[in-house]
């Protein structure tokens, strides 16, 4: 490495940050750690007031969540100014790293050659793009869709089956027991680690309605909807559970300018 860096660190763990520090002590020593933080808005508030480094190295999951949040803000954070290479101990979260232009996704424990190659990598595009990497970044972020939706999610079948299911073939989305389901076209269940309410926050508005508190459901799953008196709407969904599905009079009319609006396919 011949050329310094500047880098920030986002990482909630303590031992994980120093063993991520004096890692790039090794691979990287002329680098220099010009900040860390434990959580997102930590992370936000420090890019917000300060020169952006010249990459950014977040852990993922953070104090106060997903570090995936800053690339959703609104405003946005910049960090599509700055390369970034994720740091996690899962790998369920690549589809999303990968789609916020992430220069690197590294599992942790760390190994000392991906974080060199991550590193030389990052200063690969500096140099290709000329002194600044971030207009390109920018570009390339516009480029790829309106909103970061999900387009997977990893659900599991049975003791030990998981399975990338494209979002296109969700039916909807059910929160029993403490437990979230996502159902296929077809009938499938399939158990996700995420809560219902993180992923409503992940998927299109404009393809996904929340009905209620334990149902999230697709517009391609409704088939056909009747008033159910007091202003509610009943809510015929395929393949539909054994419960009746209705909207609140509050959302009902939320409800119907979705469907209307939901595109096709």
């Amino acid at each position: 490495m011949t050329q310094a860096l500047q880098i920030f660190i986002a990482e909630d763990e303590p031992p994980a940050r120093e063993r991520l520090i004096e890692a790039l002590a090794r691979v990287a020593p002329q680098a220099r750690v010009v900040a860390c933080a434990d959580s997102v808005r930590g992370t936000a508030e420090w890019l917000a007031s300060h020169t952006a480094p010249d990459i950014l190295l977040l852990d993922i999951q953070l104090a106060d969540g997903l570090s995936l949040e800053l690339f959703r803000a609104d405003p946005p954070v910049a960090v599509l100014q700055v390369p970034v290479i994720f740091t996690t101990a899962y790998d369920r979260f690549a589809l999303d790293a990968f789609a916020a232009l992430t220069v690197d996704y590294l599992l942790k424990p760390i190994a000392d050659a991906a974080l060199a190659q991550a590193l030389a990598k990052a200063q690969r595009l500096q140099a290709r793009f000329s002194r600044d990497v971030g207009p390109w970044l920018a570009r390339e972020a516009t480029a790829t869709a309106a909103g970061p939706w999900r387009q997977r999610l990893v659900g599991r079948k049975g003791a030990a089956q998981f399975h990338a299911v494209p979002v296109a073939q969700i039916s909807h989305l059910v929160s029993l027991d403490k437990l979230t389901y996502a159902v296929a076209m077809d009938g499938v269940r399939y158990l996700v680690e995420q809560t219902l309410s993180e992923l409503e926050g992940e998927l299109d508005p404009s393809r996904f309605f929340r009905i209620n508190r334990q149902l999230l459901v697709a517009a391609q799953a409704v088939r056909h909807y009747s008033p159910a008196g007091k202003g509610r709407l009943k809510v015929t969904i395929e393949p539909g559970g054994a419960d009746e599905v209705f909207v609140s009079q509050e959302r009902a009319g939320d409800f119907k300018t979705w469907l209307q609006a939901a595109p096709m396919g």
